[in-house]
């Protein structure tokens, strides 16, 4: 049985196409990996290329269906798909989008039929897109590093120095797999301030998607992202100006920031963001 069905053909002119991949489930601070993915597909006209067979992929009590009732009554179950998507940007350059959840199983039979797919599609670069929080303020650019196949992709778009072993999600898997296979392959993680993680945070798609076109070269239009990301620095300098603490936290986020030029930091010297967190939650919600 096959893990995937098409659900229509492969569009013409659609060569060399990106594939951009961004799967629920895994480490996305400040939704900026799921908020960059959609407003990609609300700027790249898409189609549906292929769907997976999420009964194998999925375990539903996880990620359960949502059920639509009206009056009382069942009138329809949503289930959590995965799929790859196909279009191409406003210069013609195609595209193709994976996303969905995560899968829960059989993740080396699921990136085997990813990688088949790519290259039968003629992909030339696998990119992640993804957030995590770090200790670094809202007051200054958004930077990313990366997890690259090769140095090249890893220069260009910047990475935290050093050697780690950390957890992954199946993005990692796919970049190695891709590697491995000789295509290009990189993650793309926007750093999030720690204190806004839990919240949406527009400036790290904004910066996701910026760094996307820088590698891909694809046209996406993020003007929209930077007014999100604008107002919502707005009103978190308003939060911070009424608490002495928590402007000293940034003030030393931002000196540290400016003095070592974003380069890794050790979060416990520095005080914990949670209460920060909390009060700018119920800020945006307006509680506050």
């Amino acid at each position: 049985m096959s893990l995937f069905e098409r659900v229509a053909p492969t569009p013409q002119d659609f060569d060399d196409p990106v594939l951009v991949a961004q799967m629920d489930g895994w480490i996305d601070a400040g939704g900026g990996g799921a908020t960059a993915l959609a407003h990609l597909l609300s700027v790249i006209p898409t189609e549906p290329l292929v769907r997976f067979d999420n009964d194998t992929l999925v375990d539903y009590r996880a990620r359960r269906p949502t059920m639509r009732i009206a009056d009382g009554v069942n009138v329809g179950l949503n289930w959590p798909e995965i799929e790859l998507r196909a279009g191409h940007d406003r210069t013609g350059r195609a595209v193709l989008v994976l996303h969905g959840p995560e899968p829960d199983f059989h993740w080396h039979t699921f990136t085997d039929a990813v990688l088949d797919l790519a290259r039968e599609l003629g992909v030339s670069i696998l990119c992640g897109l993804g957030a995590f929080p770090a200790p670094v303020p809202h007051t200054r650019p958004v930077r990313l590093a990366a997890t690259a196949g090769n140095r090249r992709l890893a220069d260009l778009v910047g990475f935290v120095s050093g050697t780690i072993e950390v957890p992954t999600g199946i993005g990692g898997a796919l970049e190695s797999h891709f590697h491995a296979a000789g295509i290009d392959a990189v993650g793309l993680w926007a750093r999030v301030p720690h204190y806004v993680a839990a919240m949406p945070y527009p400036a790290a798609a904004a910066a996701l998607l910026e760094t996307l076109v820088e590698v891909t070269g694809l046209e996406i239009d993020v003007r929209d992202l930077h007014a999100a990301a604008a107002l919502t620095d707005a009103r978190i300098d308003e939060l911070i100006a009424n608490s002495e603490e928590h402007a000293a936290l940034v003030q030393q986020l931002e000196t540290t920031v400016d003095t070592t030029e974003a380069a890794p930091i050790d979060p416990t010297t520095l005080p914990s963001g949670d209460e920060l967190a909390a009060e700018l939650e119920r800020f945006l919600r307006g509680e506050l």
